[in-house]
């Protein structure tokens, strides 16, 4: 679909959206700024108009009757009669599958080089005149016309991929004068064919589909259709807005029959339609559930995952990387505001929290304290001693974290341009000219992360944030964004890029951008600070982001809604292999009343990034502005972070070594428990703890629903018996926070070691729990201790796997 405003690459004029969006744009930029995006957007369309084929005739096609197969390791090739399809078992059970003669690689979202194939697996023709790949762990059944379905090795049908459509075309003759400069940069030959295509899928009629990267009006996503572009949606943002910062083409489904996890390894502009079935429709018989994907262009090949939520995202992990691991200190309470004015006033800041006894681990700096909003300096007026107030906060415990923008402002004189320039690094439309934009510095240029060489370069920057003290970095405006009075805010779709050495345009490179600046940014951290692992979290990215960094939000709307859409976030990205995330606590645009801050702030302390963020005119977030009553309970939710820290820590590393989020849903141990997939409103953090938001006005209690076991309410100490619904009080002063019974929770003791919270086994059970001690913020490898847990003689007795002693203190709770 072209963009809103736009039709087959032609000029058209402002729609209904554009002119919302222009008056957004004069209000947050400013008149002067407001203007030049008017002439950004007119020459970004232009340019498109120019440089970008016009859809000609189309000729539709499907594969075909199957003609033959070739056998190879993992699986094989199946031949149709108008294509072929790749099938591939890897050793792990992951199952790729690549139409057209499209292999698993080049892939952004892979790490390293592709799994190996299990050997095992073999490819045999069926009795219905298809073919099949038998493994151990996954069977792929081929029909003779190119349905594809994916089943447990029992025979269960996990999911159904139909037959599917491309629309072919080539381009014209004609434009290969538009285009020469592109094709001498490795664009598409003239006459190549560009397809569209869609392909449909059925899955279970009890499934649940999760996932497509951050959604705000998840974590399961509804009957609807949703975007694959990553979008700054051009101002705060609630639970209706779609699509977001980040997308992926990542859904995990959960059905009775089991749960999976398909990636499409596409980056082009797409939708994705969802409808969830229906059990016992029409005439007795289940509708299935359907999803039908449909890109603008790019390969059709995807991966499919299946198994337990915890071996599904143990896959997801192995195929495209492990999350980076945060330093310690980045799961302490973080600090931030657009606006802080000057360092006395970081200092006047940070000074508070101390002196109200509020724990606080970093403070974040935002555009307001560059040097005319230009990456990579500092307004010396304001900040005249940025190194020294960095050590000055440090031996106080706190650190600096700087935003970086990609946006470069074009201008002679400004070092990065210069440099950048010199070194050919930034995008260029078809005719090999710089690709301006307007960003918040002015009329700006664009580096290309596509392009390795860039990489290394925009790496190498990071040293003057290294130099100026920052501890950390986080990345925004790079889906990227550059205003725009109509039409999409970003780059023209026809601006051209590096893509590996492969040649491209901003179609293909556009969802990748972010997470290629994640990966500038946190290899060159890693070369100019080897012995330290980076702290990056970014606003955009795409499949993988998590091998260098998190994420956060976004301009989250302040608002209930946008409170209820924060918690979508965090596990929807999760569930996608992202599992360092968190809202702007208080929401972004506006000032949150108290009892939202309040219950917005018990909630980031439960959540992975726990950070106070607003806009420039929302008011300020320190706590002790809401009063003497919310001042006291945040005290109380801050220490309480502060007590839980070995706990985050231990979830970060089980993190890294098996991609299980910090913050799951309640069905994650249990995904056929159908209650609990519908449950949104509640989550586990690690296998331990359940978390009860309030996400209402003028509550002071809710229903909790809870999963098979006993739960205890940590702040009475009673106990409740699962699966069903119990009603827990939730006064001002604390969110509800149920332990499993059986946990073991490492805990910060009173003199600052690590000591074990046991929560009693039931009567007849046992329990247990995994300890990583912290081993410092830099690469060693910690070791992962297990604890088992059982009642003996009216007694709660913990031991340690191997048989070493405990090694530390213990204390017991939940017992009568």
């Amino acid at each position: 679909m072209p963009a809103h405003g736009a039709v087959d690459g032609r000029l058209t004029g402002m729609d209904g959206r554009d002119l919302v969006r222009s008056v957004r744009m004069v209000r947050a930029v400013g008149p002067a700024q407001g203007l030049r995006s008017v002439r950004s957007a007119w020459r970004r369309r232009r340019a498109d108009a120019l440089a970008l084929p016009r859809r000609g005739a189309e000729r539709a096609r499907v594969p075909g009757e199957a003609s033959g197969a070739e056998p190879q390791p993992g699986g094989g090739v199946i031949r149709f009669a108008r294509s072929s399809l790749r099938v591939r078992v890897a050793a792990g059970g992951a199952v790729f599958c690549g139409w057209d003669g499209a292999g698993p690689e080049p892939s952004y979202a892979l790490a390293g080089a592709c799994p190996e194939v299990d050997a095992r697996a073999v490819l045999e023709p069926d009795t219905e005149g298809g073919w099949r790949v038998v493994s151990e762990r996954v069977l792929v059944v081929v029909s003779r016309f190119g349905a594809v379905e994916v089943r447990t090795p029992g025979g269960a049908v996990l999911r159904r991929e139909l037959p599917p459509r491309w629309w072919d075309r080539t381009e014209p003759a004609g434009m290969a004068e538009q285009e020469g400069a592109a094709r001498e940069e490795g664009g598409r030959p003239e006459g190549a064919v560009a397809s569209r295509w869609v392909q449909r899928s059925e899955v279970a009629a009890d499934a649940r589909f999760f996932g497509l990267g951050g959604r705000a009006g998840g974590p399961r996503l509804r009957d609807g259709v949703y975007r694959l572009w990553n979008t700054d949606p051009g101002g705060a943002f609630g639970p209706g807005d779609d699509p977001l910062y980040l997308t992926m083409p990542v859904q995990l489904v959960v059905a009775d029959a089991g749960t999976h996890l398909v990636f499409h390894d596409n980056s082009w502009d797409g939708r994705v339609t969802l409808r969830e079935g229906v059990e016992g429709a029409g005439s007795g018989h289940d509708r299935p559930g359907t999803c039908e994907l449909r890109m603008d262009g790019g390969p059709l090949r995807y991966w499919v995952l299946a198994g337990t939520p915890a071996r599904v995202l143990l896959g997801w992990t192995a195929l495209t990387g492990a999350p980076a691991l945060p330093p310690r200190w980045a799961l302490g309470h973080q600090h931030a505001r657009w606006g802080f004015g000057s360092a006395d006033e970081v200092r006047r800041v940070v000074a508070g929290y101390r002196e109200r006894e509020l724990p606080l681990s970093a403070v974040h700096l935002d555009i307001d304290h560059y040097d005319g909003h230009r990456v990579f300096t500092v307004d010396r007026e304001r900040f005249p001693d940025l190194p020294g107030l960095a050590r000055e906060l440090r031996d106080e415990g706190v650190r600096l974290v700087s935003i970086v923008d990609p946006a470069v402002k074009a201008e002679p004189g400004n070092a990065v341009y210069e440099s950048g320039a010199a070194a050919d690094a930034f995008v260029r439309d078809a005719r090999g000219r710089e690709v301006r934009g307007v960003v918040w510095p002015g009329e700006s240029v664009f580096p290309d992360f596509t392009d390795a060489r860039v990489r290394k370069w925009w790496g190498a920057l990071y040293a003057e944030r290294l130099a100026q003290g920052f501890a950390g970095v986080w990345h925004d405006m790079n889906e990227p964004v550059s205003f725009a009075a109509f039409g999409e805010p970003t780059l023209p779709r026809s601006a051209r890029h590096d893509l590996e050495g492969r040649g491209g345009d901003h179609r293909e490179a556009h969802n990748v951008y972010g997470l290629a600046m994640a990966q500038a940014a946190f290899e060159g951290l890693c070369e100019l600070r080897p012995g330290e692992r980076p702290f990056l979290f970014s606003r955009s990215g795409w499949a993988g982001l998590q091998r260098y960094g998190g994420t956060w939000s976004g301009d989250v709307a302040t608002g209930w809604p946008g409170l209820r859409a924060s918690l979508s976030l965090v596990l929807g990205l999760g569930l996608c292999g992202v599992p360092y995330s968190g809202p702007d606590v208080g929401g972004f645009s506006a000032v949150p009343s108290a009892e939202l801050y309040l219950r917005w702030f018990q909630l980031g302390a439960y959540l992975p990034l726990f950070r106070t963020h607003s806009a420039l005119r929302a008011g300020r977030r320190e706590p002790w502005e809401y009063g003497s009553e919310v001042l006291e309970h945040a005290r109380a939710a801050l220490r309480e972070r502060e007590r839980l820290l070995p706990y985050f820590v231990t979830l970060g590393q089980l993190a890294r070594l098996s991609g299980a989020p910090y913050v799951r849903p309640l069905w994650w141990s249990a995904p056929r428990d159908r209650a609990l997939r519908d449950c949104e409103d509640a989550f586990l953090l690690g296998d331990a703890l359940l978390v009860a938001p309030i996400l209402e006005a003028g509550a002071t209690g809710r229903v909790v629903r809870l999963p098979r076991g006993r739960w205890y309410d940590t702040a009475t100490g009673r106990a409740h018996e699962g699966p069903g619904r119990v009603w827990v009080d939730a006064p001002l002063s604390r969110i509800p926070v149920l332990a499993r019974a059986g946990a073991v929770v490492p805990v910060a003791g009173a003199d600052g070691g690590t000591e074990l919270e046991v929560w009693a086994p039931a009567a007849g059970r046992t329990g247990g729990g995994l300890v990583v001690p912290d081993a410092g913020d830099g690469w060693r490898r910690p070791a992962v201790e297990r604890f088992s847990t059982r009642v003996e003689a009216g007694r709660v007795v913990v031991e340690r796997r191997g048989g070493a002693p405990v090694g530390y203190p213990v204390r017991v709770r939940g017992l009568p």
